[in-house]
């Protein structure tokens, strides 16, 4: 079976697997407004050959992506993938309608600036933007209890996924979604930049390589926990269609407040002046254990040979005096949710303390008890920088064209996210939290897996494929 059939057998089970009505566009039926829509945009996809960026693509090597989730993070991901040679965006993604606009209009002032046809199509819908047959990848930038849902969608229907960390709200939504990208034999690259960066990659192969020898603990700084959602009731605007940001998500005390959604305007252009609320809340977010956690928890379980498995033991701050919070791997190692340089406390970052010395590591800054293993110490970084990471973006663009693994693949973002879960999870219910990598079960604790974190029943009509019920993932 070769790539288009597959994709188009791949579409056609997407498409039986949904159950929602014909919607009239225009007089006319979505399927035959979606079928307009991928025949208009076949003036980008017979060209014999264009250029981008200087170099020049053969139409076999294109790929082309549609956006979800069009805030901050989102575009600055498209910034990334439009540097990189052989990329084409066909659609977008909100359930804002300005927050649509802008994006087209960056997309289409992009395109013209590489002589490439001037399209983006607009969909308030994620769905829709899933049945172009036209779309190779999609980027998903959404909050993160949309995370789980846009992304087996989207493999369902035979899409490779490049997915913002963490990659779920819950353990079991990340666990699905490894089914899913597994079952469907599709690419993932999770939004952890930090693994295709010099500095983190260095760190890595010196713990791997034992330059400081066994190591013994961790420390690693990620900033506080999420609190409870205390945000007053405010005004829905028009353009903004809340109910579909609300999703499957399933919380009474959840209402719109411009801080979940940060608005923008677009003449002139203001930008967000914040980053989505939703993530420092614990009815929308698992707060900086996840935000960050996502990113040095990632980088510590990779140097350590943790990937896809995880921490057996939890035990959050204040347990029995305990200063910091802590989780014990099987081998031994603990590591700490504390300060790793005395000089600058509240920085995130990581520490491995080894019996031969120490390493230190962060976004542009690599120390070592032993210098002489080190090419660099520590460079400006200047703010965003990291979120406009184009070696991530071409090692995943590189992964769908040899049609292997990229640096962070799903069983990475999901072992991390299910760590990221489980630190949350023993802190609320404020008692240590016993979990087994090898089973993915908490071995008899039923407190801790009825926790919300764990599972939690989608608002209807949402359901979660690929985990009917707990436990049966």
């Amino acid at each position: 079976m070769n790539k288009n059939t597959k994709k188009e057998n791949d579409s056609k089970q997407f498409k039986k697997q949904q159950n929602s009505k014909e919607e009239k566009k225009g007089g006319m039926s979505r399927r035959d407004f979606i079928g307009l829509s991928a025949l208009g945009i076949a003036g980008l996809t017979i060209l014999p050959s264009w250029t981008t960026n200087g170099v020049k693509v053969a139409p076999s090597d294109r790929i082309v992506l549609g956006f979800v989730g069009l805030g901050q993070q989102g575009c600055s991901d498209f910034q990334s993938f439009s540097l990189c040679p052989g990329v084409q965006v066909a659609a977008c993604c909100d359930v804002d309608s300005i927050k649509r606009e802008r994006f087209r209009r960056r997309v289409t002032a992009w395109q013209k600036s590489q002589g490439i046809a001037e399209r983006c199509d607009v969909y308030e819908f994620y769905e829709d933007l899933l049945e172009r047959r036209d779309i190779d990848a999609i980027e998903i930038a959404t909050p993160d209890h949309w995370h789980a849902l846009v992304a087996i969608n989207a493999c369902q229907a035979g899409k490779d996924v490049y997915c913002q960390k963490p990659l779920a709200y819950t353990i079991t939504e990340g666990l699905a979604v490894k089914e899913a990208v597994r079952q469907n034999h599709r690419i993932m690259q999770m939004g952890s930049q930090q693994r295709s960066s010099k500095e983190f990659q260095q760190a890595i192969a010196l713990v791997q390589a034992k330059a400081i020898g066994h190591i013994d603990k961790i420390y690693v700084r990620v900033g506080n926990p999420p609190t409870p959602f205390n945000l007053p009731e405010m005004p829905i605007p028009a353009n903004l269609n809340f109910n579909q940001w609300l999703g499957p998500l399933n919380n009474p005390k959840v209402h719109y407040n411009p801080d979940l959604c940060p608005p923008i305007s677009l003449d002139p252009e203001v930008d967000e002046k914040l980053w989505g609320a939703w993530r420092w809340y614990q009815e929308t977010g698992n707060g900086y254990p996840a935000d960050w956690g996502a990113h040095m928890y990632d980088i510590a379980q990779a140097a350590i040979g943790m990937d896809g498995l995880g921490p057996v033991e939890f035990i959050p701050q204040g347990y029995e005096g305990a200063k910091y919070a802590a989780m014990r791997y099987a081998n031994g190692i603990v590591m700490t949710e504390q300060p790793y340089r005395e000089d600058q406390p509240d920085a995130q970052g990581i520490q491995f303390v080894g019996d031969k010395g120490w390493l230190k590591v962060a976004r542009g800054y690599i120390e070592c008890s032993q210098p002489d293993l080190l090419k660099k110490k520590e460079e400006k970084i200047e703010k965003g920088q990291y979120e406009v990471s184009s070696p991530h973006m071409q090692n995943f663009l590189d992964a769908i064209r040899d049609h292997k693994d990229p640096i962070a693949p799903v069983d990475c973002g999901c072992s991390t996210n299910t760590l990221c879960c489980l630190f949350n999870i023993a802190r609320e219910l404020k008692r240590p939290v016993h979990w087994n990598p090898a089973t993915l079960s908490f071995e008899g604790d039923r407190e801790a897996a009825a926790h919300r974190l764990y599972w939690y029943e989608y608002r209807r009509p949402y359901k979660l494929p690929y985990c009917d019920k707990r436990n049966n993932c």
